[in-house]
């Protein structure tokens, strides 16, 4: 027990510098007191998470038609808001794209950047809602390991990045998420007007694409920032890399199964299903039967 004690104060001792070295500018913006309010928040969205399907297992789901694409609309404002502020002020600030330390002045640009990245943080908590919306409509299967890991960790892990670095190098990652959001709920507010729409959402793919680039990009920025001694913390350097990794390798992975693999097996099942093509013995042409296990795959991927 004494162990622990030591453990717990030291890591409160911790705690207590942390704070005293964080950005005086951002201190009394909404949620920035203290990580509490951080932390309990990204608690109930996964305990949302956990305990939504279960509520909506004998419920019909919700509809939503409407409110989705107003959800979605405002999210291309919010993000359109902050990339065009960073991209605007940097500009006018003469940030580098290399390397960009971070400063703690009230020049009124440099505090635009801050509020900014103060936005972007909070986009992450209204993005939670993706989530809820999916639970409620009961697309269990949006809900997939990458959606929840990427909602549950950006929100915290962005409150970091405000409370201590409200400017320099932070404003390349947030600048570039921010505009492929703007693409991305676009995507879906067009999406969420129903099926008719379906046709103009062709562009799914390289959606996806522009996802995985980004993550690419933000750890190139990275590396090369820790190649050229860049004035910013190293340790927010690595851990960028780290989770951008991460989320790039799921990204991948996801792109594989709903892209490569699934186009993979809709050609071979059009093999199998074309007239006058012989497989193992089976002829397909129009009314001879096919193998039970190819037309469990054929009607799959219909």
């Amino acid at each position: 027990m004494e162990v622990i004690r030591d453990k717990i104060s030291e890591f409160h001792e911790f705690y207590e510098w942390a704070h005293s070295v964080s950005d005086d500018r951002v201190k009394d913006w909404l949620f920035m007191q203290g990580y509490t309010p951080t932390l309990v928040l990204s608690g109930l969205y996964l305990v949302a998470v956990y305990i939504g399907p279960k509520l909506m297992k004998d419920r019909e789901p919700f509809k939503f038609k409407y409110t989705l694409f107003i959800y979605n609309f405002i999210l291309i404002i919010m993000n359109f808001h902050i990339c065009s502020e960073l991209f605007i002020n940097s500009i006018a600030l003469g940030y580098s794209y290399s390397c960009q330390p971070v400063s703690y002045t009230y020049d009124p640009r440099e505090m635009r950047v801050a509020k900014a990245l103060w936005w972007f943080y909070f986009s992450k908590l209204v993005e939670m809602l993706d989530t809820i919306f999916f639970i409620l409509r009961k697309k269990d299967n949006q809900v997939s390991f990458l959606h929840v890991y990427h909602h549950a960790t950006m929100f915290p892990i962005w409150y970091i990045g405000v409370k201590w670095v409200a400017g320099g190098q932070s404003f390349f990652g947030a600048m570039i998420n921010s505009f492929i959001h703007v693409i991305m709920y676009t995507y879906y507010g067009v999406s969420a007007l129903g099926p008719e729409y379906q046709k103009y959402l062709w562009w799914k793919r390289y959606l996806t694409k522009l996802q995985l680039i980004q993550f690419v990009m933000g750890i190139t920025h990275a590396i090369q920032s820790l190649v050229v001694g860049c004035d910013f913390p190293d340790w927010m350097h690595w851990a960028l890399i780290f989770y951008a990794f991460t989320i790039l390798m799921l990204f991948l992975n996801f792109y594989f199964h709903a892209y490569i693999k699934a186009q993979k097996r809709k050609a071979d099942n059009k093999k199998l299903t074309s007239n006058g093509k012989q497989a193992n013995g089976y002829v397909s042409n129009g009314d001879t039967k096919l193998p039970k296990q190819w037309k469990a795959e054929a009607k799959k991927d219909k």
